[in-house]
């Protein structure tokens, strides 16, 4: 097993290099000059030029590709054109964010998405398989932002039931610890700010969860499908073993692999979709601020921010690969 991950984690590096690579040409490629952005149309050409020089824009590509691969090399990913603070130091402070978020988020999805799958297999060609799966359509096929003002229109605006934005009401206190600010709540006892944390994340998050967890009711409801025709699940039911042990012991172990491979994979997903949704909610995540950093062309924050979210998502991946050999001992990480 050790021997298998090594092997994976040393494929990890020409994949990330090729992102890096893509993102660095995308980013130069397109429209815009981000010394003309930073100091404004009508700055003197030789301020524009001081700027380009300091920020190394007036090399050329393969030489601002080196630097930037030294500094990553060095663990440094840069200053952000507009603030000039690390980057590394803005993504410290909102990933947790982000995190928390995609957390909540794939919870529910997992939940949500596995109970629907597991009664509608269970119960195939009934109606509650039928609505289940036509709503399952209807949650991929919706567009996030959609839902997202949607959900703001009817139980922000309308009912005043959740609080609209943000991850705390103004005016309440909490000592941030960990900056996850659920964790943080329970970790101070601070009962209120721990309501108040969960009440700001449940339209985000069910708002994020919506295709996740149309994924996981389908694959769960295909796989269990597949599972409940073997001949051991019939020899399970002819012990007389109840519905109940027959599925939950037998029948869904064998069924969660590739469950489990979507789950992991929506994880990731989660990650990049979180840009949209923390855009429609304020949700001061990575998301945000990448979207942010887009709209201003902040050229270190969209190469470090996309290059750090694509290693969670590759790390996420090896993850999953892993628990293959925990969910199924026959499965042999060869």
């Amino acid at each position: 097993m050790l021997a298998y991950i090594i092997r994976r984690i040393f494929v990890l590096v020409p994949t990330l290099l090729g992102v890096s690579i893509l993102v660095f040409l995308m980013l130069h490629l397109t429209p815009g000059d981000p010394a003309e952005l930073l100091m404004g149309e009508r700055a003197s050409e030789e301020a524009l030029q001081e700027i380009r020089e300091h920020l190394g824009l007036n090399k050329p590509l393969y030489e601002q590709y080196g630097l930037f691969l030294k500094q990553l090399m060095q663990g440094d990913l840069g200053e952000t054109i507009w603030t000039r603070q690390k980057v590394w130091i803005e993504v410290k402070q909102r990933f947790p964010a982000t995190i928390e978020l995609s957390i909540v988020a794939l919870f529910i999805s997992c939940f949500a998405g596995m109970i629907l799958g597991i009664i509608s297999a269970t119960k195939q060609y009934s109606i509650f398989d039928y609505l289940s799966m036509l709503g399952a359509l209807v949650g991929v096929s919706m567009p996030i932002f959609w839902l997202g003002l949607v959900f703001m229109l009817i139980f922000a605006l309308n009912l005043g039931w959740l609080p609209m934005s943000s991850r705390l009401s103004v005016g309440i206190d909490l000592e941030v610890i960990t900056n996850f600010y659920i964790l943080d709540a329970l970790l101070t006892r601070n009962w209120p700010a721990l309501r108040d944390a969960l009440w700001h994340i449940i339209m985000p998050a069910v708002t994020l969860s919506t295709i996740p967890t149309a994924i996981v009711a389908r694959m769960t409801r295909s796989s269990m499908l597949e599972v409940l025709r073997q001949d051991y699940i019939k020899t399970a039911k002819a012990k007389g073993l109840s519905q109940f042990v027959v599925i939950f012991k037998h029948a869904l172990r064998n069924a969660l692999i590739p469950v489990v491979t979507t789950i992991g994979l929506q994880f990731g997903v989660l990650l990049g979709g979180a840009i949209l949704t923390e855009t429609i909610f304020a949700w001061p995540g990575v998301g945000k601020w990448m979207y942010d950093a887009v709209m201003q062309r902040d050229y270190m924050v969209i190469r470090s921010g996309t290059l750090f979210i694509a290693t969670i998502f590759v790390l996420i991946n090896l993850c999953v690969d892993v628990l293959y050999a925990v969910i199924n001992p026959r499965i042999s990480v060869k």
